[in-house]
Order: C-alpha cells, then sequence, then structure tokens
C-alpha cells in the first residue's frame, strides 16, 4: 500500500478521538493564558521581551506530549494495532505515516500557537516590547511550532517504545516540570542538552549556555529522532 493513503487513515483516526483534538486546542489556551499571566508580572532585571511573551510554551508543550503520547498509546488498546498492521503489513511505512500523521497537526497548530502568544504577549507587555525585531518575532513563532511539534513527536515514539501512554506521560511529565526546571538554571553545562532546554533557546533573544537559538532546537530534533527510531525498532521486533 502506497503511504498517501495510510496517511489519510491514520489522519482519519486522530480527528475523531475527541482527547486529541482536546490537547490540540488545550495547547493554544495553555500557552496563550501562560504567556498572558508572565505578562503581567514581567518586571526586574532579568526581564526579556520575547521569552515573556512565548513563556506560555513551557506548560503548552504537555499538551503536546499528551497529544504524540495518546496517538501512538491508543494502538496499543483493544487490539488496534493488529488491525493496523493487517491493513499495512509493512510496519516502518505504518510508523512513518503515524508519525507524520502526528506531526502535521502539531505543526499547524503550533504556529497558529505562536501567533497567539505573540498577539497577547505584546498586548498584554505593551511598551515592554518595543524592543524586539520583526525576525525575533517571527523566530519566535516559528521556534513555538517546530519546538511544539519536536516535543509531541519525542512522546510519540517514547509511546511507541514504552507501548503505553501512561509510562510516557509518567516519564516526560515529572522530568519537564520537575527535573529540567530544577536544573534548567545551570547554562554552560551538560543540562543546555536537554530537550526542552535546549528546544527553547530559540524563543530567547540571547543565550549564556553553549547553544544557539537553531542549534538548540536541532538537538531536540535529535531527541526526538533518537525517541521515534527506538519506537520503530521496537514496532519492528516485537508481536503485535
Amino acid at each position: 500500500m502506497a503511504l498517501a493513503p495510510v496517511l489519510h487513515s491514520e489522519w482519519i483516526k486522530i480527528r475523531t478521538l475527541r482527547s486529541l483534538v482536546g490537547a490540540l486546542l488545550a495547547m493554544v489556551v495553555s500557552t496563550a493564558l501562560f504567556s498572558a499571566l508572565a505578562g503581567l508580572d514581567a518586571e526586574g532585571p532579568d526581564f526579556e521581551p520575547l521569552f515573556s511573551t512565548f513563556f506560555g510554551v513551557s506548560f503548552g508543550q504537555i499538551a503536546a506530549i499528551a497529544f504524540g503520547a495518546t496517538a501512538l498509546s491508543s494502538e496499543f488498546q483493544g487490539g488496534a494495532l493488529r488491525l493496523s498492521l493487517a491493513a499495512v503489513p509493512r510496519r516502518g511505512r505504518w510508523f512513518t505515516a503515524k508519525a507524520v500523521a502526528v506531526g502535521a497537526p502539531v505543526l499547524a497548530v503550533g504556529l497558529a500557537t505562536g501567533c497567539v502568544s505573540l498577539a497577547v504577549g505584546k498586548a498584554v507587555l505593551g511598551s515592554r516590547t518595543n524592543g524586539l525585531t520583526w525576525s525575533e518575532e517571527l523566530r519566535g513563532v516559528l521556534g513555538c511550532g517546530l519546538y511544539l511539534t519536536l516535543m509531541a513527536l519525542l512522546a510519540a515514539g517514547l509511546a511507541a517504545l514504552l507501548r503505553s501512554g501512561v509510562a510516557t506521560l509518567s516519564v516526560l511529565v515529572p522530568f519537564l516540570l520537575i527535573v529540567s526546571f530544577v536544573i534548567g538554571g545551570v547554562s554552560g553545562t551538560a543540562a543546555d542538552l536537554l530537550p526542552d532546554k535546549a528546544g527553547q533557546v530559540i524563543l530567547h533573544q540571547t543565550s549564556d549556555g553553549m547553544l544557539g537559538p537553531w542549534s538548540g532546537l536541532a538537538v531536540t530534533a535529535v531527541w526526538a529522532g533518537a525517541a521515534l527510531l527506538g519506537g520503530a525498532w521496537s514496532l519492528e521486533r516485537r508481536d503485535a
């Protein structure tokens, strides 16, 4: 079977699951809401208008990983994976279609989220964003969409490897909210290579760490790619 019809069938699965549609909506709402709240309390010498504008991405990413994890883990419930592989015996082709079906809507919604967050952040911050250039704003919007997409794919790959959405969220959510937050202020060390810390450099005007905006996003892409390769390996080696 060609890739296009497989991709179409996987997209139908995703758009008909209310939990996945809800996760996409939550990604927009939570990012915009927390960006607005951050803007209301944006003071002090460490204030950075670009990151304050996109501050909510730190919370919107939870919805993105929930989307990726749920989209894959749903295949391991009720024998759904056996039906999918019966229709598409080539597992690599099916997994590729699944990854595209996960990444494409998150990218589209992520870019829209970036636009909404930018508009909300600038409205709340007012004149405090006058120092932002159009290129920095564009980088923030693009970075928001790409970063959320990579985090969703990271979760999807891990869910395929662990065969459980609960296990995936149990690993990623505490890591993002606790571990990465605790060591997030340490720059110039291996902490800069964590997937979220590296990827979010693109949302800053400047960086004191070892990575720049696009190299940081590339590191997150490596994490996501490794997770997808692990998921593909697990799918090929284990019974459905």
